[in-house]
């Protein structure tokens, strides 16, 4: 399989130089992700990609696959809707499990003290991307869909 790769100027350079990005790692542009904010995002093919949030914390990003260790589906009903009402924790829509943006751990609801399964991420160039070390399709299949 062909790796779609866009030539891009690293920003650390001189103004000739570029730099690979793969763009099948992309997660998202840090400008769209707010302080705060998240968003879900697809990775992959097939009758189960990667599915997982991205959330902003301060300057940095961390991202979790998108699966309640409570419920086991997941935790959106609505497109991006990860947050809380007061957008401090995300949100298991189904059952009410909040857990911390910074280490995805359930703090509250019927999973309190297990976490979510974090997606190692690196930025790159203004983006998020998958860790090269990331499987996709290994990382997708971990999910226990029992």
């Amino acid at each position: 399989m062909t790796r779609s790769v866009r030539r891009a100027a690293a920003a650390d350079t001189g103004a000739g130089d570029t730099m690979d990005i793969d763009l099948e790692r992309v997660i998202c542009a840090l400008a769209e992700l707010p302080d705060g904010g998240c968003r879900g995002f697809t990775v992959g093919g097939g009758d189960w990609p990667l599915r997982g949030v991205i959330v902003r914390v301060g300057e940095g990003v961390r991202a979790y696959l998108n699966w309640c260790p409570h419920a086991g589906h997941p935790l959106n009903l609505r497109p991006n809707g990860f947050l809380s009402p007061d957008g401090a924790l995300l949100l298991c829509a189904s059952h009410g499990a909040l857990f911390e943006k910074e280490q995805g751990l359930c703090v509250a609801g019927p999973c309190a003290g297990k976490s979510l399964k974090p997606v190692p991420l690196r930025i790159e160039q203004g983006y998020a991307l998958l860790d090269d070390d990331v499987d996709v399709a290994q990382l997708a299949a971990s999910i226990d869909r029992d």
